[in-house]
């Protein structure tokens, strides 16, 4: 892969960094240690304007080039996951219970490793927001680091941010235009009854049956309510209720996830839902209350931001390892809000062979941190280049 050559060199200095993230994880807005470890890092690349402190641990570093111009963000997350790590490393988590078990720690040492050459080199002109993000996994780090104000006070226009991909080939670069990855929401519905002994339901108001028939009538919103060629799903993730088998339960709670990439289907499925409990609440004689939560809006490629994303990738992994129209996910990323303030694009890296997300097992593959970096790095020059 023709990466950068300077980038190449200290591939093996971003498998430290990364190892060392990778030992001590950190959870959501608390990823403090673990901006200090980038702040550290970026002072030694002579990088001194630094912003920290935006979203509790966030930090925004700025890179000027040899030229007046633009200004481009480029974006790593840095949280992990409450997950016992399974990987058998040497360098696995030090921490009970936290794991980067998302890659997290290699989008850093990525962008890192990005910022070193473009403070060394300077080889284009504007600006480089470097933006270092906590809790993507939960809390939406992302859309906190816009309501602090990091894209009109830094005078950013264009967002860029890259994530790896295990099972996809290793150096593949992937995305495609308008929406790669939906919208999140969240429902939690609870029934309340009157209990009674599991002999005598005729003196009880029992609760379970409506939360089975309710979780039954959700799945309908997809098969009946919702136009076939646009992509839904509506996952019930929880149902709770009962303690011993001779007890009536008097509660029940149901919960889960919606994702879908239009506000209108959004709409229909949180009117579907509020119908549905209100219908089972009549039925079945119970108190139902149905609470659906907004979440991670779709992440959406600008088209023009995407065809130069994607001519970049190509110069970088080559033809064969390119896909420019990838099939869109139905998980989220928070860097959608960034995306709804600026045009920009979100790609995917492949990791190669390797377990999931979020999986126990999950380790980020070292390999292919110089082709992020590299990408980086040229989508800067590419985009912002010095006059000749």
């Amino acid at each position: 892969m023709p990466i950068v050559n300077r980038i190449a060199e200290f591939a093996e200095d971003m498998k430290a960094w990364r190892r060392h993230l990778h030992q001590n994880p950190e959870l959501g807005f608390d990823c403090h240690e673990t901006a200090a470890f980038v702040v550290e890092r970026l002072r030694d690349f002579g990088i001194n304007e630094i912003h920290s402190g935006i979203a509790q641990s966030g930090l925004v570093a700025l890179i000027h080039g040899r030229a007046p111009g633009p200004v481009i963000g480029l974006r790593a997350d840095m949280d992990a996951l409450p997950i016992e790590e399974a990987t058998g490393a040497a360098y696995a988590s030090q921490i009970p219970g936290k794991m980067h078990a998302c890659g997290h720690d290699g989008h850093t040492a990525m962008l890192l490793g990005a910022a070193r050459y473009l403070a060394e080199t300077r080889n284009f002109a504007g600006t480089v927001a470097l933006i270092f993000q906590p809790a993507e996994e939960n809390g939406g780090g992302g859309e906190v680091m816009v309501q602090e104000g990091i894209i009109e006070r830094f005078a950013i226009e264009t967002v860029y941010a890259l994530h790896c991909e295990p099972g996809a080939p290793a150096g593949q670069l992937s995305t495609t235009p308008g929406p790669i990855m939906a919208a999140v929401d969240t429902f939690e519905v609870h029934i309340t009854g009157q209990g009674g002994h599991g002999a005598m339901p005729h003196l009880a108001v029992d609760a379970i049956p409506a939360a089975v028939s309710i979780t039954q009538a959700f799945q309908t919103i997809v098969s009946r309510n919702h136009n076939a060629v646009e992509d839904l799903v509506v996952s019930v993730t929880q149902i709770h209720a009962g303690t011993i088998d001779n007890v009536i339960n008097d509660s029940a709670f149901v919960g889960g996830t919606v994702r879908s990439f239009a506000a209108p289907v959004q709409d229909m499925v949180e009117r579907r839902m509020r119908e549905i409990c209100a219908g089972h609440a009549a039925a079945f004689a119970v108190d139902v209350t149905c609470t659906y939560t907004r979440g991670y809006p779709a992440t959406i490629n600008a088209p023009e931001q995407s065809a130069f994303a994607s001519q970049v990738a190509e110069e970088i992994c080559g033809t064969a390892l390119l896909e420019t129209d990838r099939t869109r996910e139905m998980g989220a990323e928070d860097f959608s809000y960034l995306l709804e303030k600026r045009p920009g694009c979100y790609l995917f890296l492949g990791q190669g062979a390797g377990a999931a997300w979020h999986n126990p097992a999950f380790d980020f593959n070292d390999e292919v941190s110089p082709v992020g970096a590299s990408f980086f790095a040229r989508l800067v020059e590419r985009a912002q280049p010095l006059e000749q």
